[in-house]
């Protein structure tokens, strides 16, 4: 069922939509953005190789070992991956600091983090906006599946 946007006609230039949303982003910054610690390189091989031996010593007391499940390796891998990111992840959220605490502790008296914020929001919103709309000719057929089987109808009316 289309929407009002659907009706507006011509879409805006890019950079124009990008604009709106990263000032509104920007607006809320210090209300919603979070700067939460993430652990990098070598951590996440110990934490990761860890849980592939605990994992591993775990299914070998349960009698599941290479030897009478010779694909287990990707199991274990997997699991792994997914329990370090979970404890990565728990102790993150616990450790969040907003905008004006990383400015007041990096003495940055000029807003330049939000200012470094807002143009990589920006990019990244173009970029986002230019990949989609390189394939949005695909999408007709992708969406084929979520049509009407029994065709289209009028819109309803308020």
């Amino acid at each position: 069922m289309p929407n009002d946007k659907d009706n507006r006609g011509p879409a805006q230039p890019m950079s124009n939509q990008a604009d709106g949303v990263t000032g509104d982003l920007v607006r809320l910054m210090p209300r919603d953005l979070v700067f939460v610690m993430r652990f990098m390189g070598e951590s996440q091989y110990r934490l990761q190789s860890h849980f592939q031996d605990f994992i591993r010593a775990e299914l070998a007391a349960g009698g599941v070992t290479t030897q009478t499940h010779p694909m287990i390796h990707l199991f274990i891998e997997n699991h792994a991956i997914l329990l370090r990111d979970f404890v990565f992840s728990g102790v993150s959220l616990t450790r969040q600091f907003h905008v004006d605490e990383i400015e007041r502790l990096t003495g940055d008296t000029t807003s330049m983090i939000r200012v470094d914020i807002w143009d990589q929001l920006k990019s990244h919103i173009e970029t986002a906006e230019k990949q989609f709309q390189s394939q949005a000719h695909t999408l007709p057929k992708l969406l084929s599946a979520f049509e009407n089987p029994t065709g289209p109808t009028a819109p309803e009316e308020k």
